[in-house]
């Protein structure tokens, strides 16, 4: 396969600062709405990025499940690898690609713990077998094989015949953005991005060079 001759032409709309909302996360839900109407599969995935305790950076996918005027909301357990970043740091960044209309948002803020109530919440919400996994599995951590996963998982439905607590480790975390970038394709690679950037009086938008 030969990479370097696979390119594509972007071309569908272009960004003006005219378009854009007040407020960074007023802007996602705008975008987010037209790219979750083109009923793609899990619409809200995403990237996260962080750097780890060792100075190394890492991402992985997550499924982003919510979004208000404070920030972006996953869940995840917290004795991860990624939750040990987030402890050590209190940063990460989102990225969201969607290719179908040319369109990236790129987030990077500040990191808090969900208040207990919503992760709760979001946890009860949750298929019974996933409330069991989050208490089998020792998330990033090095298995012998699968047997021992799903014995773990086995044990874990035993202990919880009825329903399942949310774990003290498992929970949510809400990024609350200090940038978020908005990226349209245009042709010839010449393409728009705006970004909102947090200020002492608010938002302050600028045009970055593609």
């Amino acid at each position: 396969m030969d990479l370097a001759a696979m390119r594509e032409q972007y071309g569908l709309a272009g960004l003006d600062e005219s378009d854009l909302a007040a407020t960074p996360m007023a802007q996602f839900q705008e975008w987010f709405d037209a790219w979750a109407s083109t009923n793609p599969f899990d619409a809200n995935l995403a990237t996260v990025a962080t750097v780890g305790v060792d100075g190394w950076p890492e991402s992985r996918a997550v499924l982003v499940k919510g979004a208000d005027e404070r920030g972006l909301v996953f869940h995840t357990n917290r004795n991860s690898a990624k939750g040990a970043a987030i402890a050590a740091s209190g940063r990460a960044a989102l990225t969201f690609v969607w290719r179908e209309i040319e369109r990236q948002i790129r987030v990077v803020g500040e990191v808090e713990h969900l208040p207990d109530i919503e992760s709760d919440a979001y946890f009860a919400s949750r298929p019974r077998g996933a409330q069991i996994g989050a208490w089998a599995s020792d998330q990033s951590t090095v298995l012998a094989s699968r047997s021992e996963l799903e014995t773990q998982w086995a044990e874990v439905e035993a202990r919880f015949p009825g329903s399942v607590p949310r774990p003290a480790h498992w929970g949510g975390y809400l990024i609350r953005p200090r940038s978020m970038e908005f990226w349209q394709g245009r042709p010839n690679r010449l393409h728009d991005r705006l970004r909102y950037r947090r200020a002492d009086d608010g938002w302050v938008i600028e045009r970055l060079a593609p």
